[in-house]
C-alpha cells in the first residue's frame, strides 16, 4: 500500500469524483469547489493506494493560521468549519487508521457521518447534532405531522406564527435580491459570531447560490409582513434533498422564525422530498418541532506530532504531488 498526498486542485478533483459517489449536497465537488475558490487553502488530499487502486482517501485543507488540517476546503470561522457531511473513505479499517496517523497534531476532523468509521472505532467525540424531517414518514401529509402533537404544545408553538398570519404574512419566493437582506440580518443577529462576518465566507457562499441557481436547486424563501421582510432562508434542493443553508430574521417580528420553519416543512410535504434537512444547532426549537436528530462526530488528533510519512519521514504536502510513495 502506498501513501499519497495531492496538492494540485485538478489531481484533488479527480481522486474525489473516484472516492464519492453522487450523493448529498455536501458530497458533490461543486459545493466544496464554492468555498475552495473563496478561501484559496492549499489541499492536502491523503490517498491509500494498492493494487487494486484508491483504497482510501481522506480529503483536507491546510489551515495556515494554525499550521493544522481540516476536512476539505477548510472553510473556517473560529477555527471551525462549516460544511457538513464528511466522510473518510477506507476500505478496511487498516487503511482508515493509516489515513490518520497521517494527520498532524491539532487538526480537527469534523461534522463526521458516522457509518464511514470503522466497527469498534473509538477515538471520536460527539461534535454537533444535526436534525432532519422526513415527509414519508407522515406519508407526505402535513397535517399528519400536526396531528402528532399534543394540543396545548401545537397552540404554544403557532401562537406567535399565528398571529404575524393575521397581520398579513404572506410568502415570497426566489427573489435573489433577498439574499443580501438576509446577510444583513444575519449579522445584525450574530455580529462576529456570523460566518458572514468573514468576507471569504460570504464570497464562498455567494459562489455556492450562483452554483445552485446555474442548476435550478437554489430555494429563497421570504417572509414579508406589512410588505416588511421578516425573514429569509436560502436552501438548496439537491436529489430529492431539501437542505435549509442560512436564514436570517427581523427582530422587529417576534416568531417569524417559526413561522417560516413550519413553512419548510409544509414544503417538504408538498413536494414530496425524501427529507428537510435544517443542518446542526438546536437553538432551542428543533427538538420541539420533533425533528430527528443525527449525530455527528468529531475526530481532534493530537500527539501524533509533525504528519510524516511512515516509510520515509518525508513531511506532508513538502514537495508537491505527490508528496511521497
Amino acid at each position: 500500500m502506498k501513501v499519497l498526498i495531492y496538492d494540485d486542485i485538478e489531481q484533488c478533483r479527480l481522486l474525489w469524483d473516484r472516492a464519492f459517489a453522487n450523493g448529498s449536497l455536501f458530497h458533490a465537488w461543486e459545493v466544496r469547489k464554492c468555498f475552495h475558490d473563496a478561501f484559496q487553502r492549499t489541499p492536502c488530499f491523503i490517498a491509500c493506494e494498492d493494487d487494486d487502486g484508491l483504497s482510501g482517501l481522506l480529503p483536507l485543507s491546510q489551515i495556515e493560521e494554525t499550521g493544522a488540517l481540516a476536512f476539505f476546503p477548510g472553510e473556517t470561522w473560529h477555527r471551525k468549519t462549516w460544511l457538513e457531511g464528511n466522510r473518510i473513505v477506507a476500505r478496511s479499517a487498516a487503511v482508515f487508521r493509516t489515513l490518520l496517523e497521517t494527520v498532524p497534531d491539532g487538526s480537527h476532523l469534523r461534522y463526521l457521518e458516522g457509518d464511514c468509521l470503522p466497527p469498534s472505532f473509538g477515538e471520536t467525540s460527539l461534535d454537533e447534532v444535526g436534525y432532519l424531517f422526513f415527509p414519508a414518514e407522515y406519508g407526505y401529509s402535513f397535517e399528519s405531522y400536526l396531528g402528532g402533537f399534543r394540543r396545548k404544545s401545537l397552540k404554544r408553538l403557532r401562537r406567535e406564527p399565528d398571529l404575524l398570519y393575521e397581520r398579513g404574512a404572506t410568502f415570497r419566493y426566489d427573489f435573489r435580491p433577498d439574499i443580501e437582506q438576509l446577510v444583513r440580518m444575519n449579522l445584525e443577529t450574530y455580529g462576529k459570531d456570523s460566518y458572514f462576518h468573514d468576507a471569504r465566507f460570504l464570497r464562498g457562499f455567494e459562489r455556492l447560490v450562483a452554483e445552485l441557481d446555474q442548476r435550478g436547486g437554489l430555494r429563497v424563501t421570504t417572509v414579508l409582513v406589512g410588505g416588511k421582510v421578516a425573514a429569509v432562508d436560502v436552501g438548496a434542493v439537491w436529489n430529492n434533498a431539501y437542505t435549509l443553508l442560512a436564514g436570517g430574521t427581523n427582530r422587529d417580528f417576534p416568531g417569524v422564525a417559526k413561522l417560516i420553519n413550519f413553512h419548510h416543512l409544509q414544503i417538504g410535504c408538498r413536494q414530496r422530498f425524501d427529507s428537510v434537512d435544517f443542518l446542526c444547532g438546536d437553538f432551542g426549537w428543533k427538538q420541539r418541532f420533533r425533528l430527528v436528530g443525527r449525530p455527528l462526530l468529531q475526530i481532534e488528533t493530537a500527539g501524533r506530532g509533525a504528519a510524516e510519512c511512515p516509510a520515509c519521514a518525508e513531511a506532508v504536502c513538502a514537495s508537491g504531488t505527490p508528496a511521497y510513495a
